[in-house]
């Protein structure tokens, strides 16, 4: 799992992030797109 990926996904779940700054979270590269999968539901698009 990227460094980030917890952080990320518990401001996800706790309805900080909403899933577009999840993705700018990818562009990043603070996650990767399988780590946006696991915490979305939803493939990574571009």
């Amino acid at each position: 799992m990227s460094p980030k990926f917890e952080k990320v996904k518990g401001y996800y779940e706790d309805g900080l992030w909403n899933k577009t700054m999840v993705k700018n979270a990818v562009k990043k590269g603070w996650i990767t797109a399988a780590e946006y999968k696991i915490i979305t539901g939803e493939k990574y698009t571009k």
